[in-house]
């Protein structure tokens, strides 16, 4: 992103607006999180699939043995699903960059904070909104 596209997205009052190596820094982030997460997706989703795959894999487990293996293919899959949707928030926020609207609260049209979105690239609302959010 150039220095003025970085410069004309959306701040808090009293922040300095984004320069492109800020924003680069962590878009640079963002690609290399997405980058690991898809590696760490297919690496869980073949290991699954050789588990379920294998006809004879628990025969004649004992039933604390097969409560052991039914809870460890749902830490697995529960897993699986944090990584899923870490990407998918990953993949938006990339997408938000690109747009020009990366810093927009999605609930209120307020400035997120640039130092909320560099401890948190990911967010996408303000604090006071994900404060709300919270207490529902």
């Amino acid at each position: 992103m150039k220095a003025t596209e970085a410069a004309d997205l959306l701040v808090r009052a009293g922040e300095d607006p984004w320069t492109a190596e800020e924003l680069g820094q962590v878009r640079r982030q963002l690609e290399e999180e997405t980058s690991f997460q898809r590696e760490e997706l297919a690496q869980n989703e073949s290991e699954l699939t050789e588990r379920l795959a294998d006809p004879v894999e628990g025969a004649g487990d004992d039933t604390a043995d097969t409560g052991a293996k039914a809870f460890q293919r749902e830490h697995d899959l529960a897993l699986a699903y944090n990584t899923r949707d870490l990407l998918a928030q990953s993949e938006k926020a990339i997408e938000r960059m690109d747009a020009g609207t990366y810093g927009v609260c999605e609930s209120c049209g307020r400035a997120i904070g640039k130092a909320r979105l560099q401890a948190f690239p990911r967010a996408t609302l303000c604090v006071p909104c994900k404060q709300r959010e919270e207490r529902r």
